[in-house]
């Protein structure tokens, strides 16, 4: 029975200290919008960050599975030749997928690609099949591409081939700068996210501070009153927790409004390396995701801080 009566006991503790942090909160409406508007920057610039980071993954990937080499082989190369050399070839380390392609589906694709172009077709009809049969080759690793084409620049493979080997370089080019543009961006968006961090936790301390000056008087009637350090601190731990709360809900509202306006009013689909729709679509699809995400943050942020502020006045008025 004296168990259930100091749970009650608890809970109604709980109760009056999340209802004090509430009416601080409102109390200190001015403090309270300083402190969110610092911590919704820094929320949305790592929601913005993560998203980033997708889909300039995304945009990467689509490249990367269209880098391919394709080796062009004489038409005296027989069946056997042929087989043997797609062995070799998938026997290398850096190799995916081996595709085939005849001559004579090399000219049902020529076709088809041109269909709209009178004067290719017209060109390509007037004599005999000039494509050559071509072995297409996709790497494991675009940036070990060299090592393929390192075999295939041997003299007793090369004696099959009838043209250069080719292969994307500009797509490699492409993957090459978006994934270092994207090293930049992660470490920018670090250094941001940590920069108004700190900058979030010292205005939440401050106002925490300023809070707890306003109620000296009232602070030190509790404690002549006996109220513990928990029932004190707790108003001030949930009005910051509060400040991660408002901060969270209004990052995510705003990062979801300016997707919503870059991808229907401005019709983006792209800005830059940042491909909108996919973002969009991703933002989406892990709403709830980010939306915990932010409020874990904004609360650990917010309460972290008010801990720190309030042990220190705490500590200060006990040596007193």
């Amino acid at each position: 029975m004296s168990g259930w009566s100091g749970f009650k006991r608890r809970m109604v503790t709980l109760r009056r200290i999340i209802r004090t942090g509430c009416i601080n909160f409102v109390r200190n409406s001015w403090l309270s919008i300083a402190a969110i508007a610092i911590m919704v920057i820094t929320l949305t610039i790592v929601l913005f960050s993560l998203i980033a980071n997708a889909t300039f993954t995304n945009t990467v990937q689509q490249i990367t599975d269209r880098i391919d080499v394709s080796v062009y082989l004489k038409d005296t190369v027989n069946k056997g030749q042929t087989d043997k050399l797609i062995e070799q070839i998938k026997q290398q380390n850096n190799t995916k997928i081996v595709t085939y392609v005849s001559k004579e589906d090399a000219l049902v694709a020529y076709k088809r690609q041109n269909a709209n172009n009178l004067d290719l077709m017209l060109a390509i009809s007037q004599t005999d099949n000039p494509l050559p049969a071509t072995i297409k080759i996709k790497p494991k690793d675009p940036n070990k591409i060299g090592d393929i084409k390192t075999f295939l620049e041997k003299p007793d493979i090369k004696a099959l081939q009838s043209d250069e080997t080719s292969y994307s370089g500009d797509r490699k080019a492409a993957v090459d700068k978006i994934t270092s543009a994207t090293a930049f961006l992660r470490k920018a968006g670090a250094v941001g996210v940590l920069v108004f961090a700190i900058i979030s936790m010292l205005i939440i301390f401050n106002t925490i501070q300023m809070a707890i000056f306003n109620r000296r008087d009232e602070i030190t009637i509790m404690r002549l009153l006996g109220a513990n350090t928990f029932f004190i601190r707790g108003p001030f731990v949930v009005e910051s927790m509060l400040y991660g709360v408002f901060s969270a809900i209004i990052s995510v509202v705003l990062l979801n409004s300016l997707f919503v306006v870059s991808s229907s009013t401005l019709q983006a689909s792209s800005l830059g390396l940042l491909d909108i729709n996919y973002a969009n679509q991703y933002f989406g699809k892990h709403f709830w995701i980010f939306l915990a995400l932010q409020l874990g943050i904004g609360i650990l942020i917010g309460a972290s801080s008010s801990v720190v502020a309030t042990h220190r006045y705490l500590k200060f008025k006990t040596t007193k």
